[in-house]
This record gives structure tokens, C-alpha cells and sequence, in this order.
């Protein structure tokens, strides 16, 4: 069987350029409209030239180059007397260092330098340079790096010049059959426009990121691509090149673009607030299925089954209930629980969201003020340290719905977590691992980490016999331990 995989293009050279073309009807540049999309009916519009396009939107995409420094090893050969003998010490006796370079594309979104790209271009590099179109070149500083997102925002120095820019535009107004433009540089040859469809909208089941709602295009893109604009047919950002789904590494006609919404939030949250605070509905929910559907007595799958809801959260405060179906979210048609977090994830905390719900056969509509998730965050860990205990050189935190999402675990989890085992430690030598749920100490049922620390000051040292029990994968595991 083939076996088919799904790459990112990253650093090294792997940058998607997508380009949409969102109709071939007529448009001035004035029009800001929604364009009315036809067929060709004649010879003359079968040839029309999208280069007055390129010319417009091609300056805005630029070359991401990114090195980092990588440490070797000393060659074993280093330490032989008898090599040394007769060779010196020409291998070196030091570890060495070597650079790495890599390449992906990008999009100037802000006339003073601010450029989007993939957080997998960027990602372990030390130094970052810039190439714009006519080849001048630029040291670039990094803003914020999201992998959750897959996103990057990077600024340059124009010393004051304003640089060309793409519109970002409303993915809503895109549909399946648009013709869209991919414009990076695939394999490091430089500049390359490829065009397309948008093959299909909403992937969620992509596995690229935890925030998926993809737009799926067939336009050529190549390693190198990643970072680069997905275009329409009035030179706006669609959506930035992100993935494909190939069987050899090239173009086989099946590429991912991160929509333009989450593009913009991004580049927002980095130039105004230097970080990303997502926001959340405080619900979980389960796709539709047909049996669900049949059930509840709807004609065919749609929407997504609130199953719970979090006490105090944003969607309890708004009326929603265990049960509710939400069809909708700002308009947009939702099918299951990802493609509803990417949906308000393009939203601010503060914002409202305006929810279609079902409930017991009757449509409402609902208003739902989004909040961060509550809680402690990865900056609040505790490191157990001093008294010897199995928990000795664990770091543990209270797991909230803000540390959950840090970590991309179940938002709705409760406990106390095991978020790091230093080495060599007794909490690593009893097998204590990151991401281990402790659930009680010698009898005394954990709900908190001030319940760890009140057991340990109370008992320690050599020779002292503990039971513990963790959760870990969802098994309960008892130990007996003695120190």
C-alpha cells in the first residue's frame, strides 16, 4: 500500500504558495463588493491574464531565510592515543559547531515590516533574514511564534519607507470552485506564481495544528511554499500555505491554507499586545452522527452536541445548556468541536460570538461574551525539591482550563499534573513521568497541589514507605515506594 503522508513545508525549504483567484468576472479597483462569479462564455475571457494581478500582489510575498547553530559531538576518533599518533589531532578534540540553513516565504501585512509566516520556518532558528522581490535584503526580529496556530510574525526595519502590502479579506466570502493564485518559492528558485481552485473549506481533521480549519486548494505548492499568500482574484490574503498532503514530498494537487481570519488575529494579538491570549466558549461538544441526527430528529448531520459545560464559563453565563445543538457560529456552519474553537479563536477575549442553537426542536440565537480560560498558567508550576519523597525533583501545577489549553490537554480535566520530572531525580527514579495525574498520597485523595505539599511537609526521609496512586492515560496505577 502507498503510503501517504501529510508534510508541512517547512524550514529547509518547504513554503506553500497559494494564490486565490475568487472569480474571473470583471471588477474595477474601486469595487469592494462581493464579485459575481460566472463562467467563461467566450474564447477572449478563456484568456484572460491574471498578470496585472501578479504585478499587484507579488511584491507583498517575500523570502524567509533562517540559520541556527548545531552543536556536534567530538569525533570518537578524538580520543584514541593510537589515531592521535599517527594523525594528530585533526578530527578535533572539541565539540564543533555547523550552521543550518533553511528557507520558506512570507507576506508583508503591515507597511512598516510586519511580515506573517509559518511558526515551521522560523521554528529553532537563531538568525532571520528577509529577501523582498526586487532582492533587497533585510535582518528580520521575531514578534511571537505560536505552534498552536502554526503562525509567525516577524518585523523589519524599512528605516521609514512604507513596503507594499495584502489586503486580508473575510474567508467567508470564499467558496469552493474560486480560483485563487499561490505565490512563494518552491525549492529556493525563486518568486513562482501557481494557480488553482479552492478545492474544499473547513478541514479540521488535518493534524497540522491544534487550531485546524483549513482551505483546501489544488494550486502547485512545493517545498519552500510554507509561509506564503494564498491570493483572490482582487489581490487579497485568503490564507497563508501551510501543508500538503503528498505521496512523494511535491504538489499531488492537495494543499492547506491557514484562512485569513486566524492569519489576522495573529498578526493583531502581536503588534498590539506582544502575545496571544486565546479566548474560549467553556463548552465541549461531539460531532453529529446519523444516528444522533435520527435521534434528535433532524433531516441530516449537522451542528455540534454540547455534551458539557464548564461552571461559570462563557457559554453557562450565556443560557447554553447539555444538549444544545450549535449549528453556527458568527454565520459560519459548524461540524464538529475544532472547527467551532477555530472559529472563536479568531475572536478576542471580550468579543461576542453570536451562536445558532437548537434546542428541543427550536432555533435561537445566542450571544456568547468570550473569556481567557481560567486558572493557573505554565508559569505557575511548583518544583517539589528538599525533602526526599517519590515526588522529589517533580514539578506539579493545579490543572486549569488556562494551563489545559497551554499544554493542549482537556480544558475540562481536574487535578493535579506532573508537568516536568527533572533527571536523575527520585520522582524520575520511581517513575514519575510528565503528564502523570496525581491522585493520592497514602490514602489522602489529591484534588490540589497545596494537598501534595501538605502531605510531604509532613512525612519524608530515608526508609519511609509511600503508596501513591496516578492516573496516566486514563489508568489508574497504585505503587508501594520506599525510599
Amino acid at each position: 500500500m502507498t503510503n501517504v503522508r501529510l508534510k508541512k513545508l517547512f524550514a529547509g525549504g518547504i513554503a506553500f504558495l497559494s494564490v486565490s483567484l475568487a472569480g474571473i468576472a470583471a471588477c474595477s479597483a474601486q469595487d469592494t463588493q462581493a464579485v459575481k462569479r460566472v463562467v467563461p462564455s467566450s474564447q477572449q475571457e478563456v484568456t484572460m491574464s491574471f498578470s496585472p494581478l501578479v504585478k499587484e500582489a507579488a511584491p507583498a510575498v517575500v523570502n524567509v531565510y533562517t540559520t541556527k547553530v548545531v552543536k556536534q559531538a567530538a569525533s570518537p576518533y578524538s580520543r584514541d592515543p593510537f589515531f592521535q599518533r599517527f594523525f594528530g589531532n585533526r578530527m578535533g578534540g572539541m565539540p564543533s559547531e555547523r550552521v543550518e540553513s533553511s528557507l520558506g516565504s512570507g507576506v508583508i501585512v503591515g507597511t512598516d515590516g510586519v511580515i506573517v509566516t509559518n511558526n515551521h520556518v522560523i521554528e529553532g532558528a537563531d538568525e532571520f533574514k528577509v529577501v523582498l522581490s526586487d532582492r533587497r535584503e533585510y535582518a528580520a526580529e521575531l514578534i511571537i511564534a505560536d505552534e498552536r496556530t502554526d503562525l509567525a510574525v516577524l518585523k523589519i526595519d524599512t528605516e521609514g519607507e512604507k513596503l507594499p502590502t495584502l489586503e486580508i479579506t473575510d474567508t467567508r466570502d470564499v467558496e469552493v470552485g474560486d480560483l485563487v493564485l499561490a505565490i512563494g518559492n518552491p525549492f529556493g528558485v525563486g518568486q513562482t506564481v501557481t494557480t488553482g481552485i479552492i478545492s474544499a473549506q473547513a478541514r479540521t481533521d488535518v493534524g497540522v495544528s491544534d487550531y485546524a480549519f483549513f482551505l483546501q486548494t489544488d494550486a502547485a505548492i512545493n517545498p519552500g511554499n510554507s509561509g506564503g499568500a494564498l491570493v483572490d482574484s482582487q489581490g487579497r490574503l485568503v490564507g497563508v500555505n501551510t501543508a500538503i498532503f503528498s505521496r512523494s514530498g511535491g504538489s499531488n494537487g492537495i494543499g492547506f491554507a491557514i484562512p485569513s481570519e486566524m492569519v489576522k488575529r495573529v498578526v493583531d494579538a502581536a503588534v498590539n499586545d506582544g502575545q496571544i491570549i486565546r479566548p474560549w466558549l467553556g463548552l465541549k461538544g461531539q460531532s453529529v452522527t446519523s444516528d444522533i441526527a435520527k435521534s434528535m430528529g433532524l433531516d441530516r448531520p449537522m451542528g455540534v452536541l454540547v455534551t458539557e459545560i464548564y461552571p461559570d464559563g462563557p457559554a453557562e453565563k450565556a443560557g447554553l445548556k447539555r444538549g444544545d445543538l450549535v449549528t453556527s457560529i458568527d454565520g459560519r456552519e459548524v461540524f464538529d468541536e475544532r472547527g467551532l474553537k477555530f472559529l472563536a479563536a479568531t475572536l478576542a477575549p471580550g468579543e461576542r460570538a453570536s451562536l445558532k442553537v437548537m434546542r428541543s426542536g427550536k432555533e435561537k440565537s445566542v450571544k456568547v461574551k468570550l473569556a481567557p480560560p481560567p486558572g493557573a498558567t505554565e508559569a505557575e508550576m511548583n518544583l517539589i525539591e528538599g525533602n526526599a519523597s517519590p515526588f522529589s525533583g517533580a514539578e506539579i501545577a493545579d490543572l486549569s482550563p488556562a494551563l489545559a489549553d497551554e499544554l493542549g490537554r482537556d480544558p475540562f480535566a481536574s487535578g493535579v499534573l506532573v508537568n516536568r520530572v527533572l533527571r536523575r531525580s527520585l520522582a524520575s527514579r520511581f517513575g514519575l513521568r510528565p503528564g502523570d495525574m496525581i491522585r493520592e498520597i497514602d490514602g489522602t485523595v489529591i484534588k490540589t497541589s497545596e494537598d501534595v505539599l501538605s502531605v510531604l511537609k509532613d512525612k519524608g526521609g530515608r526508609g519511609t514507605r509511600w503508596t501513591v496512586t496516578i492516573e496516566r492515560n486514563g489508568r489508574r496505577i497504585t505503587s508501594q515506594i520506599r525510599l
